[in-house]
C-alpha cells in the first residue's frame, strides 16, 4: 500500500471514528426547547484533533448520516426534519466552526491561540445561523419569537457551558496529541 493510499485510507478511518464520537455524545443530553448535549464538545475536539480540513469532512458526514434518517443527533433522533427544523441551524453550523478553523490556520499555522480563537469565531457563527432559522422555522410554524427571546432561550444559557467545553476540549486535545498522532 502506498503511502498516499494508506493517508487517505487513515484520514477516512478519523472521519468516520469522529462522527461516532459526535452522535454518542448528542445522545447525551438534558432535553429542553434547544437541548443541552455533548454535541458542541465533540466537534471542538474533532476540530482540535484532525484540523479544520479534516474535521470539516467528518462533521459534514455526521450531518449527512442525521439527514439520510441514522439517529444521530440529539434525542435519538435523525431525518432531513431534524435539519430544517427549529435547532437544525446549529447542527449545520457546526460546519461554520469547522471551516473557520481550516481557513484561519490556514492563514496564520495551526497553533493554540488561533484554534481557540477560530473556535470562538466558529461558534458565534454556529449561533448567529442556528437562531435565524430557529426564528424562521417557529415564526413560519405560527409562534414567532423576537431576536431577544429566541438570544435568551437558545443561545445565552449554552455560552458558558460551551466555553467551558471549548476549554475542556482544546486542553483534552493538547493532552491527547503528544501521545496518539492523528
Amino acid at each position: 500500500m502506498t503511502s498516499t493510499v494508506r493517508s487517505h485510507t487513515l484520514n477516512m478511518v478519523y472521519a468516520a471514528m469522529f462522527a461516532v464520537i459526535m452522535a454518542i455524545c448528542s445522545w447525551i443530553a438534558i432535553p429542553g426547547p434547544v437541548p443541552f448535549t455533548l454535541q458542541t464538545f465533540a466537534v471542538f475536539v474533532t476540530i482540535a484533533m484532525l484540523g479544520g480540513k479534516r474535521a470539516s469532512v467528518s462533521i459534514l458526514l455526521y450531518i449527512l448520516l442525521g439527514a439520510i434518517g441514522v439517529p444521530v443527533f440529539a434525542n435519538f433522533k435523525g431525518g432531513i426534519s431534524v435539519l430544517l427544523g427549529p435547532t437544525g441551524g446549529y447542527i449545520i453550523g457546526f460546519m461554520l466552526i469547522a471551516l473557520l478553523n481550516w481557513l484561519l490556520t490556514h492563514l496564520f499555522g495551526k497553533k493554540l491561540l488561533i484554534t481557540a480563537l477560530s473556535m470562538t469565531g466558529g461558534l458565534l457563527l454556529c449561533y448567529a445561523f442556528g437562531t435565524a432559522q430557529f426564528m424562521l422555522v417557529t415564526q413560519s410554524g405560527g409562534n414567532p419569537y423576537t431576536l431577544g427571546a429566541a438570544l435568551w432561550m437558545c443561545v445565552l444559557p449554552f455560552v458558558p457551558i460551551d466555553l467551558i467545553k471549548m476549554a475542556l476540549a482544546l486542553f483534552l486535545s493538547a493532552r491527547l496529541s503528544r501521545i496518539v498522532h492523528l
